[in-house]
């Protein structure tokens, strides 16, 4: 469920009437990467019966961790579009607070509550309306989003900061002129372009470096680097939020450039595969500096008639089973779920030996305390499970079954390589799975119109699934595969598969990818030219194509 965004607060009932008004805190947000969110703020957010968020919307980070029931209020804007002042967003969180009585008001403000945002209008208009609160201070861009850029604010050159809201009209623009200053500026693109005019005016040198970064600790970040003397030429593609770098120490990003040299950084990356099941992916991808597009291409449905799966398991309980087999993530969730029925733990596995056909499907056994005893220690498949799976020995194995809890549409090749070796097999339909519906339009167009620029598919019924509810990639996106069988059904449906992990694990498909990137910036590299993206390269095709 979505929060809902309005201009005005909504009163949350409690189960006690109060007078007394909502308490507020308020909160940093962080330049826009939620990882530099404090574990102070995720409490309170976690906490929050209504949000008051910035000037830049936030409505991920609400969604993430806030309750479902959360009220969104705008104090960045008004109904007609228009910024407001820090006056009006004051009496905006006095409102919230009054009509959220005895609840939690948040003010998500961006970067750090104590500068440049407000801070000191609405904690006074809070204190002076008899409404309590509390600050908990957040990374501030000052100092994140030129770290992001590659771009320390002093060095051994440079001994000063002077840190600038470029709106601000009073500046003494001749204290920081000297060539060991480091001036940081804040504000809207035009705002800036009109401060750094004034620098240089003043007498900072021309040719001092100048680093313009927007969208800052996003893996939408961009920076450019040119000079006070220059810099009016790119300021009018300069989007907000933005800030700008004066000083010597802007020379050192060419080295010191981290973030945006990450393999994957600015790519976006389909992900075939449901919210629940892709978390540790996106993570991943994320951690490279791409974005992930999670694209269901299943949806997982209990049978149809679920008497064959009670009684697998009330087998298993009573010990008809020497061995229970775990051949994707969705049977370990299936059989979890009908322990919780029953009213069972992890305890009823006490004497069964217990297989997992790769990785993912293990860490999912862990998670639920169980270390499987069986994980395939070459390709993780059925065909790899099979070749490690031992044979029946009636002198070693006292039971000759086993419960194998699988999808509806499971292949026969584990049954009857199982049964080859002499072992009696239940194999039970634990879950059905059935094709999810088509995407959205603009991301059906997406992923055919080559603005993905990689594709990652953890299963053969995710390409067979992608390609028909959502028609084939782009050849222009790069197709990667956890492992042969997968490639083999994506090369079927006339994809090109550009890379293959070496284990069949998100975590390797990932790094897979991320190693794919590292290839294309170190040939880019040599080429003496740029990293382009491959969708980017597709669209630069186009143009000339036209």
């Amino acid at each position: 469920m979505s929060p809902t965004r309005s201009t005005q607060p909504t009163t949350h009932p409690t189960p006690r009437q109060s007078r007394v008004p909502g308490r507020v805190a308020f909160v940093g947000a962080g330049p826009g990467d939620s990882g530099l969110m404090t574990v102070r703020s995720l409490e309170f957010l976690s906490a929050a019966d209504v949000v008051v968020i910035d000037q830049v919307a936030r409505e991920d980070f609400v969604a993430r961790y806030c309750r479902a029931d959360v009220e969104i209020v705008d104090a960045g804007h008004g109904d007609h579009g228009q910024p407001l002042t820090h006056a009006m967003r004051a009496k905006l969180v006095v409102k919230a607070a009054k009509s959220a009585t005895g609840g939690l008001v948040v003010r998500l403000m961006d970067g750090d509550p104590g500068t440049f945002n407000g801070l000191a209008e609405e904690a006074l208009a809070c204190q002076k309306a008899g409404i309590g609160f509390d600050v908990v201070p957040g990374v501030s861009a000052v100092s994140a989003v030129p770290a992001y850029a590659g771009i320390p604010l002093t060095s051994s050159s440079s001994a000063a900061v002077h840190v600038i809201s470029a709106n601000d009209r009073h500046v003494d623009w001749a204290a920081s002129v000297a060539e060991s200053v480091t001036v940081v500026l804040l504000g809207q693109p035009d705002d800036l372009g009109v401060a750094l005019a004034k620098l240089l005016a003043a007498g900072r040198a021309a040719d001092s470096p100048v680093a313009l970064t927007e969208r800052g600790t996003t893996i939408r970040q961009a920076t450019r680097v040119t000079t006070l003397g220059e810099v009016s030429k790119v300021m009018k593609t300069l989007e907000f939020p933005a800030l700008a770098v004066v000083g010597t120490t802007v020379a050192l990003r060419e080295n010191l450039s981290w973030f945006e040299t990450k393999p994957l950084f600015g790519w976006n990356v389909l992900v075939p595969r449901t919210k629940e099941q892709s978390g540790a992916t996106i993570a991943r991808l994320e951690s490279f500096g791409a974005t992930a597009e999670v694209v269901p291409t299943i949806s997982v449905e209990p049978p149809r008639t679920p008497q064959q799966m009670e009684r697998a398991v009330k087998g298993l309980v009573t010990g008809r089973y020497e061995w229970i087999g775990f051949t994707s993530v969705n049977a370990v969730k299936a059989v979890r779920e009908k322990f919780e029925e029953f009213g069972l733990d992890a305890r009823a596995f006490a004497g069964l030996k217990i297989a997992a056909v790769g990785g993912v499907t293990a860490e999912a056994l862990r998670e639920w305390g169980i270390v499987p005893d069986l994980v395939p220690s070459g390709e993780q498949s059925a065909n790899g499970l099979l070749e490690d799976w031992p044979p029946f020995d009636e002198v070693l194995d006292p039971i000759n079954r086993i419960f194998l809890p699988r999808a509806d549409i499971a292949t026969d090749t584990l049954v009857a390589g199982l049964q080859g070796m002499g072992w009696e097999v239940d194999d039970v339909t634990a879950y059905r799975t059935v094709r999810a519906a088509p995407p959205a339009a603009h991301i059906r167009e997406a992923i055919k119109g080559g603005q993905f620029d990689a594709a990652v598919f953890t299963s053969s019924s995710t390409v067979r699934n992608l390609v028909g509810i959502a028609g084939k990639p782009h050849p222009s996106t790069v197709i990667a595969c956890i492992g042969p069988a997968t490639a083999k059904t994506a090369e079927e449906h006339g994809l090109r598969v550009d890379v293959l992990a070496p284990e069949a694990s998100s975590d390797s498909l990932v790094d897979a990818l991320a190693d794919y990137g590292l290839g294309l910036a170190a040939a880019a590299a040599e080429a003496g030219e740029p990293v382009v993206r491959p969708s980017a390269k597709k669209a630069a095709s186009r143009r000339r194509a036209k």
